[in-house]
């Protein structure tokens, strides 16, 4: 008799509104929304965008007004931010763009909070100003915000009008170790970026699981992580949509970034051993394949890392493969089951 517990893993959308080459910001903010849509229908539980700045190829610079852009769109399907970077704005200015949000779309946004500007230091300089070298505490920051959001804060000289009572969900946000230590000790929800950050995952969702406080908010740790996925029909036509993301990814590595590029035949002739190795590693939780080959290989990843959600990110060029990969994703999802570990 089988008397192992299995539970099913939630699946959710980062979206980083991507330009792609011969295209504008306006159409990628078409196709976001697009995508949002079908994803709900999918079933996909939430729909995130991150926060960059002075970036070619990323057009979700202002954050909050693409979340409004897909909640209204959209009926269901959670909205959110994956994350925006504290270091950019005061706790107020959040927590009133956010109630804004709430008050709009009740029960639909997530607040995804992260510790660093999101861009270079001469842009990070441009947005803060004066504010510059005044040191920032991220913990003190998520206290605040938390503290507009509450109830009790209604005889406080500084309230977030919209935004008291609402209690918008928040989640920390890493890359490193760091931020596990911040999420457990807060007791608050953990999504980390895999997608582009892999080599302190496993460390870092196990010291927060390891250190994590209950709070009024969570009674248990909860881990989200953000994968890459290319999936389509076949092997052969996923492995030639994903020359697009590690042609992005080259970008990042040479510091030559390009509007999100067409497929290639092959990736041989575009970068060096060196190259290839350093966009490998970034690239360690890339899923391409059809359904069989993305089902076993993710199946593998949730049964080792036992994260409670995934959110893909696909960086493919053809709008309608995009949609699809999504598509073969939430088919492979929706039916597994995966064991609990007893570590």
């Amino acid at each position: 008799m089988d008397t192992k517990q299995y539970k099913k893993i939630l699946y959710s959308v980062l979206d980083l509104a991507s330009i792609k080459e011969g295209h504008t910001p306006a159409d990628s903010f078409a196709d976001s929304l697009e995508l949002a849509k079908a994803a709900e229908k999918l079933g996909y539980t939430r729909y995130w965008f991150a926060e960059h700045h002075n970036m070619v190829n990323v057009a979700s610079s202002a954050t909050a007004v693409l979340i409004g852009h897909i909640a209204g769109g959209t009926s269901t399907i959670r909205v959110g931010s994956g994350g925006i970077m504290m270091p950019n704005h005061s706790p107020l200015i959040v927590a009133e763009q956010f109630g804004t949000l709430a008050s709009l779309y009740p029960n639909r946004i997530d607040l995804g909070l992260g510790r660093a500007p999101g861009t270079d230091q001469v842009t990070a300089m441009a947005i803060r100003g004066a504010n510059f070298n005044v040191p920032h505490n991220f913990p003190k920051d998520i206290k605040k915000l938390q503290a507009l959001f509450s109830d009790d804060n209604w005889d406080s000289k500084v309230r977030a009008i919209p935004g008291e009572g609402l209690n918008v969900p928040i989640w920390i946000l890493g890359s490193s170790t760091d931020s596990a230590h911040v999420a457990a000790a807060m007791g608050l929800p953990y999504a980390f970026a895999s997608h582009f950050a892999p080599a302190y995952f496993n460390e870092a969702i196990n010291i927060y699981r390891e250190n994590f406080q209950p709070s009024e908010y969570l009674n248990e740790p909860y881990v989200l992580s953000c994968i890459n996925v290319v999936a389509a029909d076949t092997v052969d036509e996923a492995e030639k949509l994903a020359t697009s993301v590690q042609q992005l990814f080259l970008g990042i590595v040479t510091g030559r970034r390009k509007l999100l590029q067409p497929p290639l035949e092959k990736m041989d002739n575009v970068w060096n051993i060196y190259e290839h190795e350093a966009v490998s590693q970034m690239l360690k939780y890339l899923f391409v394949g059809d359904r069989e080959k993305i089902k076993t290989d993710i199946q593998a990843f949730l049964e080792k890392t036992q994260v409670d959600e995934v959110m893909v990110t696909s960086h493919i060029y053809d709008q309608q493969a995009r949609i699809h990969s999504y598509q073969v994703f939430a088919d492979v999802l929706k039916d597994l089951e995966i064991p609990v570990s007893n570590k």
